[in-house]
């Protein structure tokens, strides 16, 4: 038997196709590695929202570890004209989605552009106190590179620039 002679610049469509699976499985992998379920703590409890992990990929209004903390966001208008611009300032921010909005809570998931993580963004409005309390944190890994602190002071220019905060 003899083997068949293939022209320069043919290709075998089998030997082209063969590496689909493999690049299937690493997308797979690649998506759930980056892809967690939301941490237990969300929400506001026993009138705020949740102390940072010890971990620095957390940023936190109110925290009492210094490391952490950030300014919360001073309202210049009254919080009931404030509250519906703050929500439509977090839903201009890349990768965010509001998974819950109520008259003093907003949760949002923030996918990061390349990677694909997913962090929390939540908001408590302190009506009483003219301010909204701020805490963005990782799900996943130790060191966010400064990614939540950034993202707290894009939020603080968004709302600056609609008038909600000097």
């Amino acid at each position: 038997m003899t083997a068949k002679a293939r022209r320069p610049g043919s290709s075998d469509t089998r030997a082209a196709s063969a590496p689909w699976p493999v690049a299937l499985c690493l997308g797979a992998a690649l998506a759930l590695a980056c892809a967690a379920p939301p941490p237990g703590g969300l929400g506001i409890e026993n009138g705020r929202l949740s102390e940072c992990p010890s971990s620095p990929n957390c940023v936190f209004s109110e925290s009492r570890d210094e490391s952490h903390r950030t300014r919360p966001f001073v309202l210049r208008i009254p919080a009931t004209q404030a509250w519906p611009l703050v929500r439509e300032a977090v839903e201009s921010l890349q990768g965010a989605e509001i998974v819950a909005f109520t008259d003093d809570y907003l949760h949002a998931e923030m996918t990061t552009p390349l990677m694909r993580y997913v962090d929390d963004l939540e908001l408590q409005l302190m009506a009483e106190r003219g301010r909204v309390a701020v805490r963005s944190a990782s799900r996943r890994g130790w060191w966010d590179m400064g990614a939540n602190r950034e993202r707290v002071w894009e939020l603080r220019r968004a709302l600056a620039t609609r008038g909600v905060v000097p």
